[in-house]
């Protein structure tokens, strides 16, 4: 969906070498952030982003070495303040295309509250969250997302944590739009597509192999011999439909869940499975909370629902406050309740001895 009150954005002819710095591209051998970085610079192209409106902040962590690899404006900021840093941005220039980019540890425990606040207020911005559900840069400790019983140098018995889930994150923030990936899904340009064509705060949740701390920890739906089973991509408007259309996504309307249903001869009428609506919020919260192995991995852009973004509210009231006035900083620090302290003669004597 996209909000009819915002105007194209004017297109740049790129190619993705125009995205690429001359810096070494500096993650493991064979992490997913390659991947990622790939798809977002071919991704920027398609769009017709360019590359001196565009601006990539990231706070710290493995993925926020991003900046340094794509050939456009970037701020690699402090631990978990990249939302703010890209807030004061998009104020100072609203014309820019603004991309965060964080990952689970720096975006959901101590950038929580600043990835909260960013959402709630709808920042026009594109927020890529990159999930390995551990921490990578620190050497392998857990993370705000890593499973029950996940064993790390801080958790040498297994973690007791209840995980965090991000897009459930997101979406109880007052999220406009959340989509998911995983880094080598071929899919995941079209997710980006979306995310930047979107106005307000984009969040897209990348689920990304960690080959050194938890390699293959999310093998089970992205293996190519699990997909089947394991993904389903929602579309707006299509059946929620998996394992290759023989089984569906329905509502189970006494218990008010979701359910799996076989799909028999392609009827997926008769097994009355959902038709995804991108803009229903209550069937995307069930959708990012479905638990796996019961179900499999949603995925795709899950809600799209725009609404007035943060910077042209921002925007807009002063343009109205200023509206045929002569901007004067003293009149408005001034207003309201005033009071003058003066010195008092015999007070400034003393006390009397």
């Amino acid at each position: 969906m996209t909000d009819i009150a915002t105007l194209a954005k004017p297109r740049v002819e790129t190619t993705l070498k125009d995205w690429e710095t001359d810096q070494e591209v500096r993650w493991c051998p064979g992490c997913g952030d390659y991947a990622i970085l790939k798809a977002v610079q071919r991704t920027l192209p398609m769009v017709g982003a360019d590359p001196a409106t565009t601006v990539f902040v990231s706070g710290i962590g493995c993925s926020s070495r991003f900046p340094y690899y794509v050939e456009s404006y970037g701020f690699h900021t402090i631990h978990g303040r990249a939302p703010a840093v890209a807030t004061g941005v998009k104020l100072a220039n609203p014309d820019l295309d603004v991309w965060i980019i964080t990952g689970d540890g720096d975006g959901l425990s101590i950038g929580g509250n600043h990835t909260m606040h960013v959402l709630r207020r709808n920042l026009d911005c594109q927020i890529l969250l990159f999930n390995n559900e551990i921490y990578g840069l620190t050497k392998g400790q857990y993370s705000p997302t890593s499973r029950a019983g996940t064993r790390s140098p801080s958790t040498p018995f297994g973690s007791v944590d209840y995980p965090a889930r991000p897009a459930a994150f997101a979406l109880g923030s007052g999220a406009h739009f959340i989509a998911r990936a995983y880094d080598i899904s071929k899919q995941l340009p079209d997710v980006l597509t979306a995310a930047y064509n979107h106005k307000g705060a984009a969040f897209v949740e990348i689920f990304q192999n960690c080959i050194v701390y938890n390699k293959d920890v999310f093998a089970d739906f992205t293996e190519k011999k699990n997909a089947d089973e394991g993904q389903l991509w929602v579309e707006h408007g299509k059946p929620m439909l998996f394992a290759k259309g023989t089984k569906g996504i329905a509502l189970d309307r006494e218990a008010l869940a979701l359910k799996v249903v076989d799909v028999v001869d392609g009827d997926w009428r008769a097994a009355d499975v959902i038709v995804h609506d991108v803009a229903n919020r209550s069937v995307a919260h069930m959708l990012v909370e479905m638990p796996f192995g019961p179900f499999p991995m949603a995925l795709g852009v899950i809600y799209d629902d725009p609404a007035t973004s943060f910077e042209q509210a921002v925007v807009e009231q002063n343009e109205q406050g200023a509206r045929g006035k002569t901007p004067d900083l003293q009149k408005l620090v001034s207003q309201g309740q005033t009071w003058t302290v003066k010195a008092d003669a015999d007070a400034a004597k003393g006390p009397a001895l």
